[in-house]
């Protein structure tokens, strides 16, 4: 027997380096401009996921789904080694058939393609409005107006840890994600690049200063496996983008494969990197975040699906008497996992069942018989002619001590109204406008005195930011605080009885009565309440006083004469009449946690004379529905969600065509048998919001759920809640613009 000859040791694999070459700067440049021109026409978030990795729900069939799929690009191959002349390819994945990360329809429809809304369903293009030619026709055109438009481009360098705290991987391609395994110190370093409005990114290369590069991007066509691709339709596992582009001079053809170019770029044309203390803050990048089209070139594609869709939507559901009817998202099916009811001061998201949150809340229903007794106090007294249509619709419905303000007005004891808004954005929106709108028939209904607070210290406590080279931007929501105030103000109050008021401007007037708020509540409660933990910021935490101070009429010694001197409630005869003021909160119920705690602690800051033992009363209003669901509320940061105070009539009508969510069927045969369902229906909802006449509403409301009569479809409802909404919006225009700054002052 042979000796056992010893056992050879397997080679180690080498670790695979990855050479990346590094392109000219006018390559890094136009895939820059290309990565944002991308993102800009189809509507997609710039990379993600953004800050804590959170990357939405994923594909749930609801292509309005306002959590956008994360956006990943692909590591760009440098194409320009083999081809010889400036030139790149990258990818990027847009989820599944027709584009579920983003908001354009990605067609399947090849240049040729005739097929168009037709019925045949063999037929996998049949929903495209334009061909992938065209679409990447806007994506070449965005970029070189982009290049025309010479933009400046600013770089600077970041801790790669530090980067990825502060901006999430939005940043970063398939490549960048990881690190080596033995990472060098240039990996832990990144040089990030931003155009303003159009992207931020990590460049392969050093960038231009700015992106006017005086040469053109061309998109190379031809065969999809080496030049640009677009995979798109029902029958496609997936829906991605391939980009193959190469750079010209502009006085070169499209078809131009030259290896120069007749425009030299120099070190000092190249961007220099600023320092990390010059990095870009996060709040500019929002709207590079969110799923919408950002860029004209994608919204001329989308006016053109958007017209196929009306067309279709005629066809399918045979509206011989309105032709432009595009089809609108659908209610779901009853077996669709629905979202679990969440409502906090922070947060609501859900279907909302409001009796169980009456009972959750501990608030009481408005019954028939408060409601008669309003309207004997209000229309009966002939300050009004009749109840607003949000008490009549059940709208404002849940209320705490409301029979006592009744009391109050019977018994001729003053009272007075509060109210507020914290400014988030520039444009307030409808649902901004619902609590004001009702604001203003109590105060003509009860002819009482309004405060109304403006929490610009809140928003920055809860959304400011702080930059190293230029500071914070508590500057920033002091200015909104002025703009919203002129969408208020236009709302009609009383001037002589109203006061409107910033925080960081009256505070100290409230002081007093904020510590002894703090005073009398503890951490624990707080904390319970809002859920603060030991990462919120001290201001937070003290914050519910500040919205709890209004709720007192010591607070306005001078508006509503209760000043306390030395502490006193009975300096004079008059102070002490107006120690005892009632105050009623017209809000939405979410902000109901605050007035908790505020009337539990609300008996230590008046005498013990006041009719309501010093507890503010409520008023609750149900949430106004965002256009893509009736569920949850409105939000200012998806600009698809809302109708703003600012938007033009072809704006509202666009985007209530576009986005609002129906409830009604597919076919027009569905509809006559099944009819629509009221309760998803988001325009049909907006109608009991807006629309004044109870009649008009009950006649949309049989026609619209039984599918017949004048109502009987969509494209009708939809046409008439266009017609309300802007006149609405119109109207609110023309009185904002008599608003001056002075006026704003003297309110």
């Amino acid at each position: 027997m042979s000796e056992e000859q010893p056992k050879k040791e397997p080679k180690k694999k080498k670790d695979r380096v990855i050479v990346k070459p590094t392109p000219p700067s006018t390559v890094s440049t136009a895939l820059l401009i290309l990565r944002g021109a991308i993102a800009g026409v189809l509507g997609c978030p710039i990379g993600g996921p953004p800050q804590g990795g959170d990357s939405g729900d994923g594909d749930n069939g609801d292509e309005n789904n306002s959590k956008s799929e994360p956006i990943v690009f692909s590591l760009m191959q440098p194409s320009f080694i083999k081809d010889g002349y400036p030139s790149g390819k990258f990818s990027l994945s847009l989820g599944k058939k027709n584009g579920t990360a983003c908001t354009l329809h990605i067609p399947s429809k090849e240049e040729g393609d005739t097929t168009e809304g037709g019925n045949d369903n063999d037929n996998d293009n049949e929903n495209d409005a334009y061909t992938k030619s065209q679409l990447l026709d806007a994506i070449e055109n965005a970029a070189n107006r982009i290049i025309s438009q010479n933009l400046p481009i600013t770089t600077f360098t970041m801790d790669r840890e530090a980067a990825i705290a502060k901006y999430g991987t939005i940043m970063l391609d398939q490549s960048q994600m990881r690190l080596p395994k033995k990472p060098k110190p240039e990996d832990l370093v990144l040089t990030i690049a931003y155009v303003d409005g159009l992207y931020l990114g990590v460049p392969p290369g050093p960038v231009l200063q700015n992106t006017g590069m005086k040469m053109k991007v061309v998109l190379e066509r031809g065969d999809p496996a080496f030049k640009c691709s677009v995979n798109a339709g029902k029958k496609a596992r997936k829906c991605d983008l391939g980009i193959k582009f190469r750079i010209v001079s502009e006085g070169e053809g499209d078809d131009s494969t030259s290896t120069s170019t007749s425009t030299t770029i120099t070190k000092e044309m190249e961007s220099v990197p600023l320092t990390s203390d010059d990095a870009i803050d996060t709040s500019v990048l929002q709207p590079l975040l969110t799923k919408s089209i950002r860029l004209e070139e994608g919204e001329a594609l989308q006016k053109l699906q958007f017209d196929l869709e009306e067309k279709m939507a005629s066809l399918a559901i045979g509206d011989s008497t309105n032709p432009s009817a595009p089809v609108a998202p659908v209610a779901p099916l009853a077996n669709e996992k629905e979202k679990e009811m969440v409502v906090n001061a922070f947060e609501v998201e859900g279907k909302i069942d409001y009796n169980k949150l009456v009972d959750d809340f501990g608030s009481k229903l408005i019954d028939k018989e408060l409601l008669a007794r309003i309207e004997k106090l209000t229309v009966g007294r002939g300050t009004v002619p009749f109840l607003h249509r949000f008490l009549r619709r059940d709208i404002f419905f849940s209320h705490r001590d409301m029979t006592k303000i009744c009391d109050c007005l019977e018994n001729n004891e003053p009272f007075y109204l509060y109210t507020g808004r914290g400014p988030s954005s520039d444009a307030m929106h409808l649902g901004h406008l619902v609590p004001f709108l009702f604001t203003q028939w109590l105060q003509q209904a009860f002819q009482c005195p309004l405060v109304i607070q403006m929490t610009d210290d809140e928003k920055f406590l809860f959304k400011g930011q702080y930059d190293n080279d230029t500071g914070d931007n508590l500057d920033y929501f002091a200015q909104l605080t002025y703009s919203n105030a002129k969408d208020i103000i236009a709302c009609g109050f009383i001037p002589e009885k109203t006061f409107l008021f910033s925080d960081l401007d009256y505070v100290g007037t409230m002081y007093p009565n904020i510590v002894r708020i703090w005073k009398a509540v503890t951490n624990n409660t707080v904390s319970g309440i809002f859920g603060f933990d030991g990462t919120s910021n001290i201001g937070k935490s003290a914050f519910p006083a500040i919205q709890a101070a209004p709720s007192f009429p010591s607070s306005f010694p001078v508006v509503l004469g209760a000043d306390r001197v030395n502490g006193s409630f009975t300096s004079s005869p008059d102070a002490a009449k107006n120690h005892n003021m009632a105050c009623l909160i017209p809000c939405a119920i979410d902000q109901d946690p605050y007035f908790r705690m505020t009337r539990d602690i609300a008996h230590k800051l008046v005498p013990k004379t006041h009719p309501l033992g010093g507890k503010p009363a409520l008023i609750h209003s149900k949430f106004f529905p965002p256009l893509q669901g009736a569920e949850g509320k409105m939000s200012s940061s998806d600009v698809n969600s809302a109708i703003f105070l600012t938007d033009t009539p072809a704006e509202i009508e666009r985007k209530i065509k576009e986005h609002a969510f129906s409830g009604g069927q597919d076919t027009k045969k569905l509809q006559e048998e099944h009819g629509a369902n009221l309760d998803v229906d988001v325009s049909y909802q907006w109608l009991r919001f807006f629309l004044e006449d109870d009649e008009e509403l009950v006649r949309i409301g049989k026609d619209y759920s039984t599918g017949s009569g004048e109502f009987w479809s969509t494209n009708k409802v939809k046409a008439r809640l266009v017609e309300v909404l802007k006149g609405i919006v119109s109207e609110h225009q023309m009185r904002r613009k008599s608003v001056t700054d002075d006026t704003v002052r003297e309110w």
